[in-house]
């Protein structure tokens, strides 16, 4: 093998560039970009080409040559048949060109009419489970017997019971931690007793639902959302239509039904725990007593305030319980699926509650707060 050579020849009507040797990959003198300014560098004076010297000839070589001529065969060239056959099948190669900066302008348009029509066609699967759904509901008022019980009792269960623990430690460190830290701020305007206001305002109608509503999303939405799809991925519920069984009566119902329920349930044993929790920093941090405490409280938090709180479990729970089952029958046959939507059935559900949680702070603004 004999390295690639050109030959700059000067004649007196114009400059004859002669390649020869072997014009491969292995070849070729490093680096190539060099070789490759060199030549276009020579072709801008519109020489000569003469290649039949040239003894073996790859698509390497072919390429290097073309993006030297700009792309386009030169006025004069001297070529033989089977290299010009070799360039030609690489004229006929697809050019990559780089991007437009037009199209780079238009595609942050491209990824938000994207994320538009995705959210378009979650919403419009949870409208259309809705109204299956509500199709249930009248079945079952109609035949009362074929209302699933045990699969009711069952996440009431697992979705209510098995949750008081964690729900109340959670609680009452957050009333703890609240208490400690508003106690900091309190005593510097010697407004120690107004503590009872803040800890029972914030802790029953703001914190409680939202710290339930965080929780459940995370570990019974998830559970709904892995449980259906892995009964998707094992073909459980094509199985269930094959036997005539409502997929939506028998998975989706249930689980509405009993978060729904068990929610507001939550939210007060939840907020019931931060109360506690909040009163016995305040004992400690600020000798505040229990007595004064809790003959304060009903005064300076009115009932509707529990109302409220407990409002927004039974608007957390639904909404949880529908997008967990939404997205777990969007699971398609593999893990990988299982494993996207569940994420996305946890992230989505914690961000629907916030959402609806500042929606309805502003609704009930004038509502519940003390003369």
């Amino acid at each position: 093998m004999s390295v690639a050579r050109i030959e700059t020849l000067e004649r007196a009507d114009s400059t004859l560039l002669q390649l020869s040797g072997d014009w491969t990959l292995a070849t070729m003198p490093r680096p190539i970009s060099a070789l490759e300014h060199r030549l276009r560098t020579l072709a801008l004076d519109d020489p000569a080409w003469d290649l039949r010297s040239i003894a073996r000839m790859d698509s390497a070589g072919g390429v290097l040559l073309w993006r030297a001529w700009g792309r386009q065969w030169p006025s004069s060239l001297l070529i033989s048949p089977s290299h010009r056959l070799l360039i030609e099948r690489v004229e006929a190669m697809p050019v990559h060109r780089s991007r437009d900066s037009g199209k780079d302008r238009l595609l942050a348009f491209v990824v938000v009419g994207r994320m538009v029509l995705g959210a378009a066609a979650h919403l419009a699967g949870m409208v259309a489970l809705i109204g299956q759904l509500v199709l249930d509901l009248l079945h079952i008022f109609r035949h009362p017997g074929d209302m699933p019980w045990r699969e009711f009792s069952a996440n009431l269960y697992k979705s209510g019971t098995q949750a008081l623990p964690v729900t109340a430690l959670i609680g009452f460190l957050i009333g703890v931690v609240l208490s400690y830290l508003s106690a900091l701020q309190l005593s510097t305007f010697g407004a120690d007793v107004y503590i009872v206001n803040l800890l029972g305002i914030s802790i029953v109608r703001e914190l409680g639902p939202v710290l339930v509503a965080v929780l459940v999303a995370g570990r019974s939405g998830s559970a709904m959302t892995a449980q259906i799809g892995v009964m998707r991925v094992t073909e459980e519920i094509d199985a269930l239509a094959t036997m005539g069984v409502s997929r939506s009566l028998r998975l989706v119902l249930p689980k509405v039904l009993a978060l729904a329920v068990v929610m507001p349930l939550l939210v007060v044993w939840c907020s019931g725990a931060g109360i506690i929790g909040g009163m016995v920093a305040a004992n400690l941090q600020m000798d505040l007593s229990y007595g004064f405490f809790v003959d304060t409280l009903p005064k300076v938090v009115p009932v509707s305030n529990l109302w409220i709180g407990m409002g927004k479990g039974v608007a957390f729970g639904f909404l949880i319980a529908l997008i967990a089952c939404h997205f777990g029958l969007r699971v398609k046959p593999n893990t990988e699926s299982l494993s996207s939507q569940t994420t996305s059935s946890v992230v989505t559900s914690i961000t629907v509650a916030i959402l609806v949680d500042a929606i309805a702070a502003v609704l009930t603004r004038s509502i519940g707060l003390p003369i």
